[in-house]
Order: structure tokens, then sequence, then C-alpha cells
């Protein structure tokens, strides 16, 4: 069990008191969902250049969010930001002081958190002769998804998208960004707790493992956004304007075994 949390943004010009929200709702997000892992944590900022930063550590996020490199990092969120997750984790395997191990976890151009579990991960890793940093499972999802170049948006993308991850045995929630599109994120939901949230006035999408985070900071319409279970839904920060807390592409996850 580990805690997802992150926040899509229409790049634009906020005033301070907007992003001082954002920000302490990121924050609070982050601790809240300290309770679904302690082992680690950590986060990674990245702007619609495909510039990003990630600071992740060995402790929990109530300690993360008092280091330097964390302040850093939550420094470089600017009008041109377009994504923020982090991760709050609980390990199944991989030990946490392989720093390698923890999340947000970056693999060829693609930055992502996940919770869950995937079996099969040596097996995939062996078979398609990937490269691995780490020994947790879910570098593998990553390392699949690095795979497909999202800058051929014909039809293609999300189909080849899906056959990668209809390879996966296990269950899984992810956020990730390939940096070669960075205002586009990629959800998967399988089996593991994910909601979210528009919020119109600020043209920002928030995303937790932890609905009644949500419910308690934007109230209780919260409760109707779970995303639904066994899908992959593409969301992009330049159109959240006309979709909202809908994803502009959606296609099903396969059971596995079938």
């Amino acid at each position: 069990m580990c805690g997802l949390t992150g926040i899509l943004l229409y790049p634009k010009r906020r005033s301070p008191e907007v992003w001082r929200k954002i920000i302490d709702i990121h924050t609070a997000n982050f601790v809240f969902n300290e309770e679904r892992g302690r082992e680690a944590s950590g986060l990674a900022v990245v702007q619609a250049d495909g510039a990003y930063q990630i600071f992740k550590q060995p402790v929990e996020a109530s300690d993360l969010m008092n280091m330097a490199g964390y302040r850093e990092t939550m420094s470089t969120i600017g009008e041109q930001t377009v994504c923020i997750v982090a991760h709050t984790r609980m390990p199944t395997k991989g030990s946490r002081w392989n720093n390698a191990n923890n999340h947000p976890i970056r693999a060829g151009h693609v930055i992502g958190v996940h919770n869950g579990m995937i079996s099969n991960d040596d097996c995939l890793f062996d078979r398609r002769r990937m490269p691995r940093t780490g020994e947790v499972d879910s570098e593998v999802i990553f390392r699949l998804l690095d795979t497909v170049d999202p800058t051929i948006w014909n039809g293609r993308y999300l189909h080849l998208v899906q056959e990668r991850i209809d390879l996966l045995d296990g269950t899984f929630a992810t956020l990730s960004i390939d940096i070669r599109r960075p205002e586009r994120l990629l959800v998967l939901k399988h089996l593991r707790p994910l909601c979210v949230h528009y919020e119109e006035d600020w043209q920002a999408l928030f995303f937790s493992s932890r609905y009644i985070f949500l419910r308690k900071a934007f109230g209780r319409q919260v409760i109707t956004e779970a995303l639904d279970s066994g899908y992959g839904l593409m969301f992009d920060a330049r159109e959240l304007v006309h979709s909202g807390n809908q994803p502009i592409q959606k296609f099903p996850i396969k059971e596995a075994g079938n």
C-alpha cells in the first residue's frame, strides 16, 4: 500500500495567493497520504518544456517536507509548471535504502509513481531486455511506457500503451508523465484507489489515493469523482479548461490472465 498525489495545471499566470493555496493543498495531501506508506517519500515537478526536478528520500513525507531538497524542488513551481506528482511508500519489493527503488521513478523519458504490486516484473525485464536501475517492481511499468513515443499522436499511441500495460500481472494505480510530451498525464487504475477533483477557478486537477482528503479540501462532490477501475486515462494540461476532470482519451485494462 502506497499513497499517490498529483496536480495537473493549466500553464498560466496565477496570483501569489492562488499559488499559495495550490502549494498548501499539495503539501497537506502529501502528508495526509503518509498513512499509506512511511518508509520513503518523494515528489517531482515538471515544466511545460519538459524540464523537471525530483527529490526523494527513505523518510516519511512529514520529514521530507522539512528538507532543503524538498524546498528547492517546490521553489521551481511557477507559471510554466504543468504537473506535480508525489508518493509515500510502503515497500513490497526493493529496499528503501537504495533510493532508485523509491518514487517518483524516472525510467528514460518517463517519470511516474505507483501504488500496487506487479508480479511478473522480472520476467518482463528479461524478455524485453529493458534497462533496470533498481529492484522495485514498479519500474517495469514506466520502462514499458518509455518504449512508446508520445510525439506520434496519430491514434496509435494509446493503442501501443494499452498493449504494454496488458503485459502486466498485478494491481496498480499510477500517475506518469513522459517529458517528450510533458503536458499529458497518463493515469492507470486497476484495483487500487485513486480519486480526482477539478478546481475550475484555479484550472487545476488534483489527484489523491485518499478521497477523504479531497472531500475535506473541496467538498462533498469529490465523493462522486473516484476514477473508474480498469482503465487507462489520458489528461492534458492544455485542455483542462474544456475537459475539467474528464480525460481526453480512455482505454480498458485487461484483467490478469485474460
